[in-house]
């Protein structure tokens, strides 16, 4: 090399030689490559084409030690269109095999069973015959024992035997060798990453409990486990041939397991148990495989009586078109929202805004009104939509409702509503006086007040589910993000369309009244339906946190009532300043005391003791449904206003009640005033969005019907006489 340099150095000037840096470089380079090649050569062999695959042997070292078990694997690149299968073939095929040759130096022997990565479907006639294999590319990990004598170099000599098929099947062979030095060992990184990738797709052992339940068609496999959640796909695959490969898996869920329904291949039981691969698929695609052995056994019962299904997309809300359907029957919810209970008091503000609107004549006013308005809702159920995509996201899911059951939530929308309640009786000013509401609509105050009363119908109505959002809600509530916000906007819309035409349309403006006197008496009027607006949160407030909690939000109100008086007949700085702490502290310190454990007043949705009901678990619907009675069960809340109506006009009613008893009804209540995972896992079973959800079990039904989410008596007794 030295003699190189020197050559260069003296001709340098007349042939361009590189100089003594660049050519050590090249030289090193040279060196390492030959190195790195004559390392890897030993293992290298050209793929050898088989006719539709080109087939290799691969290992995870190119030198290897006497004694030592490496990682080896059969590597098939298939052609466009074409499969091999796996281990279980299904209805029709052969999973691929080394058949070891004579020639090798490597004893057959030493060559492990194939690690076989999770296969893909492969329908052949839809729903008549189905395969289970691989396509595009598939790489069969193995252990392969060196020889503890080993020398020189090893061969090994297989014959790769396997049935490829496209719309016709062709048994096709190839030869391969795999050559190996033995001294020290020496990595093969290329080979042993792709080695290693595919052992990554293999199943692992499932950590859960399986059990297998075969006294009826179709049968059960109960599975219990975390992370069996409804957003992810499930489906088993067989190692042999007890169940029908073609026939869908409809899956139903509950709090932490699942159960599919398999169809028997043939009739009799299983010799044994049931043995395969379980394999999920998330959303976004990723696929997870665990190898379970389901011994005879009853479903477990976090997943008895569970009749909900998925074996593919949901097809009530797959597609643009499902999509729009949901979004019509949200609109319509929306709209019913404007009905209800909850929603009046708030509502009533905007009616008075309107009116005095419509009568300062100005028409860009008025419909400045009306989008601020909608701006407002619309924001609200955005802001809601994400937070429940957020809560999906972190928790698996979400309902409606979920904000009224956090109690310092709940304590400040009292004091929200009872601050309301004090502008409308006059206590304070909002803004602008009710007087000159016209030219305020024209200022910033003006689409403030509007927009901010917006954000409280949407807060205030969410949780009331009309009759037309459970089914909506619930249906979309498993989908994607996109689909969840697009059904809130229609929500949020059918809410706000009232108003947004009235803003609009001359014709409907026309129909409005007048301003007058009257309408500060109607305003002091709609003070009282704030105050017991107020007083049913402090009611959900104690069921969330106890009577504790109550009293430190009606201290809050006083101290919310002081800092008004003050400011009314003081104002000085220092009086202001201290009515301003005092205001806040009014709202604050009672939301901290209501997030501080609290002790509760017993089980706010519970019946008279003469209706003799129960804490609703699906254990319990099992074993009473096993005995053959009929089951009705209410999943209520305390802040749920639609519940407590059903109970006042039907549930509670003397008729119902006697008509249970003389059947002999299991009455159970699912109280969700609290957070509770498994009923928000029953609740997302059976697409529903939140409460009220009404569950009928018939006498001798493990299945249950759905009831409408508005309940009457002739309907209630008539589930008793279904004639």
């Amino acid at each position: 090399m030295s003699e190189v340099l020197h050559s260069c150095a003296i001709r340098r000037h007349m042939v361009g030689c590189p100089d003594e840096s660049l050519l050590m470089i090249r030289l090193i380079a040279s060196l390492f490559m030959t190195v790195l090649l004559g390392a890897l050569a030993p293992a290298a062999a050209a793929p050898v084409d088989g006719g539709h695959a080109r087939v290799e042997l691969i290992a995870e070292r190119s030198a290897v030690m006497p004694g030592e078990t490496i990682m080896a694997a059969l590597k098939m690149d298939m052609d466009p269109g074409w499969h091999v299968y796996w281990r279980n073939a299904g209805d029709a095929g052969l999973p691929p095999q080394l058949i070891h040759r004579g020639t090798s130096t490597i004893p057959g022997g030493a060559i492990g069973d194939f690690i076989w990565p999770i296969p893909h479907l492969l329908p052949v006639v839809e729903g008549e015959i189905m395969d289970y294999g691989y396509s595009d590319q598939v790489i069969l990990p193995f252990r392969l024992m060196i020889p503890a004598d080993a020398s020189g170099q090893l061969r090994l000599d297989v014959l790769a035997d396997y049935l490829i098929c496209e719309d016709i099947c062709i048994p096709e062979s190839a030869e391969v060798s795999l050559t190996l030095d033995v001294g020290e060992p020496v990595p093969n990184p290329m080979h042993g990453t792709m080695i290693s990738d595919w052992i990554a797709r293999a199943p692992t052992a499932f950590a859960g409990e399986a059990r297998l339940d075969t006294s009826a068609t179709p049968w059960k496999l109960s599975l219990r486990a975390p992370g069996l959640t409804r957003d992810a796909a499930l489906r088993f695959f067989p190692f042999a041939h007890e169940i029908s490969h073609p026939a869908d898996q409809p899956a139903s869920f509950g709090a932490d397991g699942a159960t599919l329904s398999l169809a028997p291949a043939s009739p009799g039981m299983p010799d044994g148990p049931l043995e395969g691969v379980l394999v999920i698929e998330q959303p976004g695609g990723t696929r997870t495989g665990y190898e379970l052995s389901a011994a005879q056994g009853a479903v477990f019962g976090n997943t008895a009586g569970l009749a909900a299904s998925r074996s593919g997309a949901s097809g009530a809300g797959s597609g643009a078109a499902g999509l729009l359907t949901l979004a019509f029957f949200a609109l319509i919810g929306g709209l019913i929202l404007n009905l209800m209970p909850c929603v009046l008091p708030v509502l009533s503000i905007k009616a008075m805004g309107m009116v005095s609107a419509a009568a300062s004549g100005h028409a860009s006013q008025l419909r400045s009104h009306g989008l601020w308005y909608t701006g407002g809702v619309l924001v609200s159920f955005a802001v809601l939509a994400g937070a429940i995509i957020a809560v999906r996201a972190a928790t698996g899911s979400a309902t409606l409702g979920f904000q009224l059951q956090n109690a310092p939530t709940v304590a400040i929308l009292a004091l929200i509503m009872f601050a309301i309640g004090l502008w409308l009786m006059g206590l304070f000013e909002l803004g602008t006086s009710i007087q000159n509401t016209g030219s305020g609509l024209a200022s910033r105050q003006g689409a403030a007040g509007a927009f901010f009363t917006g954000v409280l119908a949407a807060v205030v109505g969410a949780p009331c589910v009309g009759p037309f959002l459970g089914a909506a809600l619930g249906a979309v509530m498993g989908q994607s993000a996109a689909a969840i916000l697009v059904v809130f906007l229609a929500m949020g819309l059918g809410l706000a369309l009232p108003f947004l035409l009235l803003s609009f349309v001359p014709g409907l403006q026309r129909l409005l009244p007048r301003p007058g006197k009257w309408m500060e008496t109607l305003k002091q009027v709609f003070a009282f339906p704030m105050f017991l607006t107020a007083a049913w949160l402090l009611s959900v407030l104690g069921a969330l946190a106890g009577h504790g909690a109550v009293a430190w939000t009606v201290a809050g109100a006083t101290a919310i009532t002081f800092a008004i008086w003050l400011t009314r007949h003081r104002t000085d700085l220092p009086a202001r300043a201290i009515a301003a702490a005092v205001f806040v502290a009014g709202f604050a310190y009672p939301a901290v005391r209501a997030a501080a454990p609290g002790a509760m007043d017993g089980t706010p949705t519970a019946y008279a003791a003469r209706f003799d009901t129960e804490a609703w678990s699906p254990e319990r619907v099992a074993e009473l449904t096993a005995e053959g009675r009929p089951v009705f069960v209410d999943f209520t809340a305390t802040w749920c206003a639609t519940c407590q109506l059903n109970k006042l006009t039907t549930l509670k009613t003397n008729a119902v009640q006697e008509a249970f008893a003389d059947a002999k009804v299991a009455f159970l209540v699912a109280d969700f005033t609290h957070k509770d995972p498994v009923i928000a896992a029953e609740l997302k079973l059976r697409d529903r969005a939140g409460v009220p959800m009404y569950l009928w079990y018939p006498a001798g039904s493990a299945e249950p019907d759905i009831l409408p989410e508005i309940l009457s008596k002739d309907l209630v007794i008539g589930l008793l006489d279904p004639r």
